[in-house]
């Protein structure tokens, strides 16, 4: 099954679940720092963290590649009044692009050649929050798709680190930081 089918049958259950699409939790706890500008969220899905970042005066360009989940996530922001800009698209966006965001997000994607693209279109003192499983995480997903131990914070050593988590129970890395 190719990727875009894959997801767009995941996102057909999960739309029967939801009137609202559901926020990250640790995203949401960072509230103080979001004052608005620019926000990219890659690999939305159905937009929960989108939904959010627009009512904190974001204009957010969302990106997935499921072509349900961007509809969804259109009608969606149509029907709140929300500048959310959400396309189909393959994750493989480059930085010639030309973009500078005051704000990227990607929650429970990863693609280890985004840290360099994300690095790329962040404007000097933006902010990037990531949370994705980790090799803890028992789930059945590949280990190529699950972050190492403290790779986040290797990955942005040189960045100034807001919030750091790692829950091993839980299976998950979570960082918030700031480009210097």
């Amino acid at each position: 099954m190719d990727s875009r089918l894959k997801w767009n049958t995941k996102y057909i259950e999960r739309i029967k679940q939801v009137s609202e699409p559901p926020v990250n939790p640790r995203l949401q706890q960072l509230t103080n720092y979001f004052s608005g500008g620019k926000a990219l969220d890659i690999a939305c899905g159905l937009g929960g963290n989108s939904v959010y970042l627009a009512r904190k005066n974001y204009q957010v360009t969302a990106i997935d590649i499921s072509d349900v989940a961007i509809n969804f996530l259109n009608q969606y922001s149509l029907r709140n009044n929300l500048s959310i800009d959400a396309r189909v698209g393959d994750l493989t966006i480059s930085a010639s692009q030309d973009q500078n965001f005051d704000l990227v997000v990607m929650t429970y994607y990863l693609d280890r050649s985004l840290f360099s693209v994300i690095k790329d279109f962040l404007k000097k003192g933006g902010y990037f929050f990531m949370e994705t499983y980790s090799q803890h995480q028992k789930n059945g997903i590949s280990d190529h798709y699950k972050l190492r131990t403290n790779e986040l914070l290797d990955e942005f050593a040189h960045w100034d680190i807001l919030y750091f988590e790692e829950k091993e129970r839980e299976g998950r890395q979570t960082i918030f930081c700031r480009k210097l």
